[in-house]
């Protein structure tokens, strides 16, 4: 009975996890596999998700104090500078942020993938990819 929980449970789980892991099933038990892929995939949870640091006002308000800093410098008003390096820094600190964001997926995705991996050889699988 619990085995025929467990495989309802991976039958229904998302798929994402495991869905780039290529495993040649020739003499495999089809119901011990599906078992053993379950095992590795709740192992492969405990991968650590990258925060991302900082946010997109504090590079709002780094890029105001070098906008005003150059600006007066140059001999012009801060309140300007101020405002054009406020915008400026905005702008890259969002596109920063969400190119940071989908780097960090990407990692953790790919990590996932070589703990099921991994674990799939160590339990006498072969694994193609």
């Amino acid at each position: 009975m619990k085995r025929h929980l467990l495989l309802l449970s991976v039958l229904f789980a998302p798929m994402s996890v495991f869905a780039n892991i290529i495993v040649d099933k020739t003499g495999v038990d089809e119901k011990d596999y599906v078992y053993d892929l379950h095992q590795c995939t709740e192992l492969s949870t405990q991968v650590q998700k990258q925060q991302t640091e900082g946010s997109a006002i504090g590079s709002a308000a780094k890029g105001a104090a070098i906008g005003s800093a150059g600006k007066a410098i140059a001999g012009g008003s801060g309140t300007d500078g101020a405002k054009q390096g406020a915008a400026i820094g905005l702008g890259v600190g969002v596109l920063s942020k969400g190119r940071e964001r989908r780097n960090n997926q990407a990692a953790y995705t790919n990590e996932q993938n070589m703990v099921i991996k991994n674990c799939m050889i160590n339990r006498g699988y072969v694994v193609l990819n």
